[in-house]
């Protein structure tokens, strides 16, 4: 996981701009790494959704952790973390750092709102002050033991205090030890390059569907000079939207028939779960 982590930090300084889908689960994240991709996402929105929870903070470090090791375990691409406000104070923030470096991921960000948070892209959210948010920072900075776990800070104040207010927490927090910024919910393309312009660490754009930011494309963020491009939710709105409509079809046709051709077949299903190396492997294992 070192390595994975070092090779993590140099491509952030390369230039090129990183592309992590979300992953709600384990299997979703190796079909991450075999699509090609740069890195997975651990979205706290998706896992909410995905255990029937609002994106509010109702889940827990245990289970957020929890996934997070589950999907390490199943891909060698390197993980950023959705650690929403920290699980807490100071201390706990502390703890939160050193459970999901145990986990295997290669970072997390913290964000600056109150709790109970809500989806970065809603209104009504509410900020800590800047002293409470830069102390986070600072303790997240202090716990880590391995020198390349990256602490990114997430800052929602563009909707509540505007783009000039973010752009000053965000250089506090750089200031507080965050190695990296995702600034939250800007609404145009020169929002995103004021950023760019002002910050001189790692930048993160955060492409989720229905929110308030344009839907940008890789090479728009590479000309804004972006670092690492997140697609939080897309996994999960794919495959709710294919198990909906696939659900109204087996209840208007009386089966699934017709739903043949979309699915994934069980050889493709095999392939990716590497299904023959565990029976080769039950094969040798076996006392005969």
């Amino acid at each position: 996981m070192t390595k994975t982590r070092h090779q993590f930090r140099t491509a952030l300084s390369s230039g090129k701009l990183l592309q992590l889908p979300g992953a709600f689960n384990p299997l979703v994240a190796r079909a991450i790494d075999r699509a090609g991709f740069d890195g997975v996402y651990l979205s706290g929105g998706a896992f909410s959704a995905s255990l029937g929870l609002p994106d509010i903070g109702l889940t827990t470090l245990d289970e957020v952790a929890g996934m997070a090791r589950a999907i390490a375990a199943q891909t060698n691409l390197p993980i950023l973390a959705d650690a929403d406000t920290g699980f807490g104070e100071v201390a706990n923030v502390a703890r939160t750092v050193e459970v999901f470096e145990q986990a295997g991921v290669a970072g997390l960000h913290l964000e600056d709102q109150v709790n109970p948070k809500r989806c970065g892209h809603l209104d009504g959210k509410e900020l800590v002050d800047l002293p409470a948010m830069t102390q986070k920072i600072r303790a997240a900075v202090a716990a880590k033991t391995d020198a390349d776990f990256l602490i990114m800070a997430r800052t929602d104040a563009r909707a509540t205090e505007g783009v000039t207010a973010a752009v000053y927490r965000a250089k506090a927090y750089v200031d507080a030890g965050a190695e990296a910024i995702f600034p939250e919910g800007l609404m145009d393309e020169s929002e995103f390059a004021t950023f760019r312009a002002e910050i001189k660490v790692p930048l993160l754009a955060n492409m989720t569907e229905f929110g308030k930011s344009p839907l940008l494309s890789k090479k728009q963020l590479e000309n804004l000079g972006y670092n690492i491009v997140i697609y939080p939710v897309t996994t999960l709105r794919l495959a709710m939207n294919a198990v909906v409509d696939g659900l109204a079809a087996i209840k208007r046709d009386g089966g699934q028939a017709g739903l043949i051709e979309k699915m994934q077949t069980r050889t493709e299903l095999y392939d990716m779960l590497d299904y023959e190396s565990y029976v080769a492997r039950d094969k040798t294992l076996a006392f005969k």
